[in-house]
């Protein structure tokens, strides 16, 4: 029996926040990027004029920031720079895109929302210690557990 715990457990796999939290920027970041960005800044002057502007800022002003989120702030988030802002930005964006353009409909939805869920668990994890920003765990020493005082000498 405790060997099928172990297995179902997956205890031979190595635990490593990290390198989980390096696949989530990767996978998030990179699919965000590659399907979703790239595209929208490749064929940018096609798309501005008849872009979904939910904040009433203009189509134009709607697809440039879509634009930035998508392609400049996956990119960050890939390669851990600035990951926290990205994270904040992109979340910023799907939720945009789910409570607004897709009006909290999972059915049409579902994707904004996992793409908002994953952005916010990277916004408050950090980017991990295997990032180009070379800060190590969540990114930042703020929030961190505080560290216990040492005895005076006296």
């Amino acid at each position: 029996m405790n060997a099928l715990r172990k297995l179902l457990n997956l205890d031979f796999l190595p635990q490593s926040p990290a390198f989980g939290l390096f696949l989530l920027r990767i996978a998030l970041g990179g699919s965000m990027l590659w399907l979703h960005g790239r595209d929208k800044l490749m064929n940018f002057s096609k798309l501005a004029s008849g872009f979904p502007d939910p904040l009433h800022l203009g189509s134009r002003a709607s697809a440039g920031l879509i634009v930035f989120a998508e392609a400049a702030c996956a990119l960050l988030l890939v390669l851990g720079l600035f990951t926290r802002f990205a994270a904040a930005t992109l979340a910023i964006a799907m939720g945009v895109a789910f409570f607004l353009v897709h009006k909290g409909r999972f059915s049409e939805g579902e994707l904004a929302f996992a793409y908002f869920a994953g952005f916010l668990a990277l916004l408050f994890a950090g980017p991990g210690k295997f990032a180009l920003s070379g800060k190590g765990g969540g990114g930042s020493s703020k929030g961190s557990a505080p560290k216990p005082n040492k005895p005076k000498d006296k």
